[in-house]
């Protein structure tokens, strides 16, 4: 197999962006993971200041991750801003508990506000950090997801716009490598996947402010406690399920937290990492004492296949 170089390859699109966008102006979707972060920089070192990074702050991230991102682009001089869209997101995914029917909502009114932000700030093309992993699933039905469209039959043109996808036909490995390349410093080139959908995905069932609440801090504690393992993926889920639970000597219906970890290279395969007792000990103890509303702490097991890495 033909070793990836990413030189060649950050050469070769820049020739691209530079030849389809012309002297146009573009916008990039940006969440702030390795996938958008490292598209974003790629365009941006075409495109100078003709590129808008725009951060649409769903209500659905990590904490602070909004003030994160912005203070992080800011710095490197990257135009950036953050659109306030927590209410949109949260009313449209109201009562619905589908998996599948959950994504292709959050697919829609993600680009229905790309769309308009698009048109406000007059760019001619969006930039996305697809890669092939999204491509993939998408395509054999095994999970939508958010940022593929033409993939699976939907035209972007329905949105009004003209999509370009730099990353598309790399795995997480190569674009780690090219994040690298471009200079990115380690805590972003090796961050932890997160799901687009973002917190959404972590919620089994109904997806509302209350419950997100509870999965922002379960993921804060379990990325806090585990990083130094250095896994490919680590977070918590909360379950739609509840348990009896004593808190206080009293009875309480409560919460139901999974935690789960895995070690991959692509995200196509991956196995279980063997985090130590001590650790997942501590997990649970903060979990409990920081979420009054959780009685039970569990750790998943499977590998992929037979389960997805989210859940849903």
């Amino acid at each position: 197999m033909k070793k990836f170089k990413a030189k060649n390859f950050i050469k070769e699109k820049i020739a691209e962006i530079k030849k389809e966008v012309g002297s146009g102006k573009a916008l990039c979707a940006l969440s702030g993971g390795v996938d958008s972060t490292t598209a974003a920089v790629l365009a941006h070192k075409v495109l100078g200041n003709r590129l808008l990074c725009l951060f649409i702050d769903d209500g659905l991230m990590r904490e602070n991750e909004a003030r994160d991102v912005a203070v992080m682009f800011k710095a490197r001089g990257i135009r950036t801003k953050v659109l306030a869209a927590q209410k949109e997101f949260f009313e449209a995914l109201k009562g619905i508990e589908d998996p599948e029917e959950k994504r292709k909502t959050f697919r829609n009114i993600f680009y229905q506000t790309l769309a308009k932000a698009v048109k406000k700030e007059r760019a001619d093309y969006l930039i996305q950090g697809t890669i092939a992993a999204d491509i993939l699933e998408t395509k054999k039905g095994i999970k939508t997801q958010h940022n593929v469209l033409e993939q699976i039959g939907l035209s972007p043109e329905k949105y009004g716009l003209k999509i370009i996808e730099p990353l598309r036909t790399l795995y997480k490995n190569d674009v780690r490598e090219v994040a690298r390349s471009l200079g990115l410093p380690k805590k972003l080139s090796e961050r932890m996947p997160f799901p687009g959908p973002g917190l959404a995905t972590r919620v089994i069932g109904e997806v509302t402010p209350e419950r997100i609440k509870i999965i922002k801090r379960a993921t804060k504690i379990v990325e806090e406690e585990i990083k130094k393992l250095k896994p490919f993926q680590a977070f918590a889920v909360l379950l739609k399920d509840r348990a009896t639970g004593i808190v206080q000597e009293k009875r309480l219906f409560g919460d139901i937290i999974a935690i789960r970890s895995v070690e991959s290279k692509d995200a196509i395969k991956a196995k279980v990492t063997k985090v130590p007792w001590k650790i997942l000990e501590k997990i649970e103890k903060r979990i409990i004492k920081e979420i009054p509303s959780v009685v039970k702490v569990l750790y998943d097991l499977t590998p992929k296949p037979p389960s997805t890495i989210e859940y849903i």
